[in-house]
């Protein structure tokens, strides 16, 4: 609306633009050619009626000179013409897209063309029939239709223009022709006139309809707002110049909590001004005011009825005629809602949701704040100790409730200065302002977080280790002191977890050499150098092979083969035991389903591999992918799988067994609780740990009644006995007298890769 406001106002409009042939693209343009068009429905009807009667006035002249076949064909081509170019009018009139318009703009040019040609040819072919008299009768009747179409019908310039050109240079060169050059000369100079004045006309008659457009177009925009503002928390206001209530509307007096009786008169200020008076958008609102400037989007806090309020307030000062100051005016809109979102976004964005405490991105702002003071700033890094087993155990909603009264009792330790936070998970940090309660803090929160916690109606008892980093010694950046503090932390858990470790350069070496190692373990997943190797598990009855336990090797590329024992703990320390584990799986599942006969293998599960969630199903992938029959395979595991969440290792190894798969405690006889896992599942087999069998062979009693316990044990349990480490007749001979049912050791073969069991078949068929 600004566009044609300012040409309204400014009268600034060209010849072209006027008649409709401006730039194409404009704005301007196009909503002038649409007043144009709108006008043509109007034209048409009027030029229909004018022209009738000069038609009349045409018959009445020639009917006695003029044959009447002459004048049939003339009406006969007015009419057709007149038709044609109403025809085009309407079309134009209705175009709604601006390609179209300018087509059609074209069609109704040709077609005011043809009409004016139409009237032409009355001075050209009719004229010479009649006197001088007719002739300047007839030119009257023409110029009565040009200033016709000029006065009536100026909204369409470029119509009236070319039918004034067609039919005034008709007549001037017929004057020429029948040798009157005066009249000829009167003739230009009329055309002239009226092509003059019907641009000015036309241009005069644009501008009132391009004011009037734009004054409805405004007082549209105003209702509109006016009903969004009576609709919703928008209201108007008004004040004099002393600053005192004006004219006050009910919603504003409502928005205060008064009535517009109790707030007329009175100074707006005082009446905002809230329960703070040095509110800096209060005070901006004063300054304003007294000053005679206008304002926009001003936030203001406000009490309203023993509530804190945001406003928003724009005004302009108000002036009489002479340019006097009366006042000012504008609108207020409530925004209260859209703040209080917008700070809580804001908050949320820098805090931790479940705790309440400062989160990762504040912690690393105020941790590169101490660094630059003058004590030089310290960081903590805590994980909670023994969490994950709570969270899988007694579910999210408890681990939840758990790591927010973690945050309790943390905060509840920091001194002035000191932020604590959490990082994610089960992890939490402190920024201090310097070491000097490093030390003391670190015991405290240890002895603090360490005590038992009463959730949901369960006592849950949990630690924390804790690493940590001194500004300006052990780092100078908020990175190099983020990955001290976690070398130091990673460090306390694998000391024995609930310490305090502090940074040194000693313990960088050694966790840089234990990130090496990961590191080389992580290749070895990837290029594939681990292989299995398959030891013989027999039947004391007849001595036969009944199955292979696979024993995962490392095949290192520079230091060669690694037992198990060199690596596993460090994969089940940093997770990677899951891809190795899986790998495992699959291999020795593949390898068996070549066996003949109904040959077992068995697997030995990590606890966290057995604890994951989708076991059970990438167990049962691996099944129908390898081909095997589940009652072939069989899943050890060592009694250190009860240690966390004993009901849900339970509810797994029932699943396990479901599938058919066996299922053997192995290393039984080495933990204190045994006896008790035996009563709460049905093992397949048990494995009688290698040390009682040399503790037997040796003499102790204590080992050859243990034997002897389990084995009379597994037996009333329906369960098979497996000795491992046998490797001498005599230790073969005292587990056959004890009853074993099954050995393992290197007195039946050691363990052996994939080509020597086949080896070993061919030797046993030949047999």
């Amino acid at each position: 609306m600004s566009g044609k406001v300012a040409i309204a106002q400014s009268g600034d409009l060209d010849v072209l633009t006027v008649l409709g042939l401006g730039r194409r693209g404009s704005d301007v343009s196009a909503h002038l050619g649409g007043l144009q068009d709108v006008q043509l429905a109007k034209i048409a009807r009027i030029r229909l009626l004018t022209q009738s009667l000069a038609a009349i006035v045409v018959l009445a002249l020639y009917a006695q000179s003029v044959s009447w076949v002459a004048l049939a064909i003339w009406l006969v081509a007015l009419a057709l013409s007149l038709g044609l170019a109403t025809h085009a009018d309407r079309k134009l009139a209705g175009a709604d897209r601006l390609t179209t318009r300018r087509r059609e703009r074209a069609l109704q040019g040709a077609m005011t063309v043809g009409n004016g040609l139409a009237w032409a040819a009355v001075l050209w072919f009719f004229a010479p029939f009649g006197g001088q008299q007719s002739h300047f009768e007839i030119w009257t009747v023409l110029a009565m239709l040009m200033t016709v179409s000029a006065l009536i019908i100026p909204a369409v310039p470029l119509a009236t223009l070319l039918f004034t050109a067609v039919v005034g240079g008709a007549a001037v060169g017929s004057f020429l022709q029948g040798g009157y050059p005066a009249m000829a000369g009167v003739s230009g100079l009329f055309v002239a006139f009226v092509a003059l004045g019907t641009v000015e006309s036309a241009r005069n008659v644009l501008l009132s309809r391009i004011t009037a457009a734009s004054i409805v177009e405004r007082n549209e925009v105003v209702s509109l707002l006016l009903r969004e503002s009576e609709d919703e928390a928008d209201w108007l206001w008004q004040i004099d110049a002393q600053h005192r209530v004006r004219d006050a509307g009910r919603r504003f007096a409502d928005a205060l909590g008064l009535s517009p009786a109790q707030i007329e008169g009175k100074p707006l200020l005082q009446l905002i001004s809230g329960a703070d008076g040095f509110d800096p958008g209060w005070r901006e609102l004063a300054t304003r005011l007294r000053d005679h400037e206008s304002f926009a989007g001003l936030a203001v806090r406000v009490q309203v009825m023993g509530r804190l309020r945001w406003w928003e307030m724009s005004g302009a000062p108000r002036r009489d005629g002479a340019g006097a100051f009366e006042g000012f005016h504008g609108v207020v809109s409530d925004v209260t809602q859209q703040r209080e979102t917008a700070e809580r976004i804001a908050w949320q964005a820098r805090h931790d949701t479940l705790t309440g405490l400062p989160n990762r991105v504040m912690l690393t702002e105020a941790l590169a704040a101490t660094l630059t003071g003058e004590g030089g700033g310290a960081l903590m890094l805590l994980d909670l100790d023994r969490f994950k087993a709570v969270n899988d155990t007694l579910g999210h909603p408890v681990g939840d409730a758990l790591l927010a009264q973690v945050g309790q009792r943390l905060q509840a330790l920091m001194g002035p200065g000191e932020m604590a936070g959490r990082l994610g998970g089960d992890e939490f940090a402190v920024v201090l302002p310097d070491a000097e309660r490093l030390d003391q803090l670190g015991q405290q929160i240890i002895h603090d977080l360490s005590r038992p916690y009463l959730v949901s109606g369960h006592t849950l008892a949990i630690g924390v280790s804790i690493g940590s980093a001194m500004g300006g010694r052990d780092g100078e950046s908020v990175e190099e002191l983020m990955r001290h503090a976690d070398m130091a932390l990673y460090r306390s858990k694998d000391t024995g977890r609930g310490r305090h470790v502090a940074y040194d350069d000693a313990l960088s070496a050694v966790v840089r050499d234990r990130r090496e190692q990961e590191d080389e373990l992580r290749r070895a997943i990837e290029s594939e150098q681990f292989i299995l190797q398959y030891q013989p598990v027999v039947d004391l009855i007849g001595e036969r092979v009944v199955g292979f336990e696979a024993l995962l090797r490392w095949h290192h590329p520079e230091r060669g083969m690694i037992a198990p024992d060199a690596f596993v703990p460090l994969a089940e320390a940093c997770g990677l035991i899951l891809p190795i584990g899986r790998w495992v799986l699959g291999a020795a599942a593949r390898e068996a389903a070549r066996w003949p006969g109904p040959l077992r293998v068995a697997v030995n599960v990590a606890p966290l591999q057995l604890m994951a969630p989708d076991f059970v199903e990438g167990l049962v992938q691996m099944l129908s992918s390898s081909g095997v029959k589940p009652q072939r395979l069989e899943i050890e595991v060592t009694e250190s799988i009860f240690a966390g969440d004993a009901d849900r290792a339970r509810s797994v190894l029932e699943r396990v067994l479901a599938l058919g798969c066996r299922v053997s405690l192995d290393d039984f006889g080495v933990g204190a609780s045994s006896l008790d896992y035996l009563r709460r599942l049905q093992f397949s087999s048990i494995k009688i740990d290698r040390g009682l069998v040399k503790g037997a062979l040796a003499g102790h009693q204590e080992s050859l009644a243990t034997i002897r316990a389990i084995v009379a044990m597994a037996d009333g349990l329906d369960m098979g006995s497996t000795a491992e480490g046998v490797e001498t007749a005599q230790e073969l001979a005292l587990m056959r007298d004890l009853g074993c049912r099954w050995v393992q050791g290197y007195y039946f073969g050691r363990p052996m890769e994939s080509s020597a069991i086949d080896r070993l078949f061919e030797r046993q068929k030949q047999a």
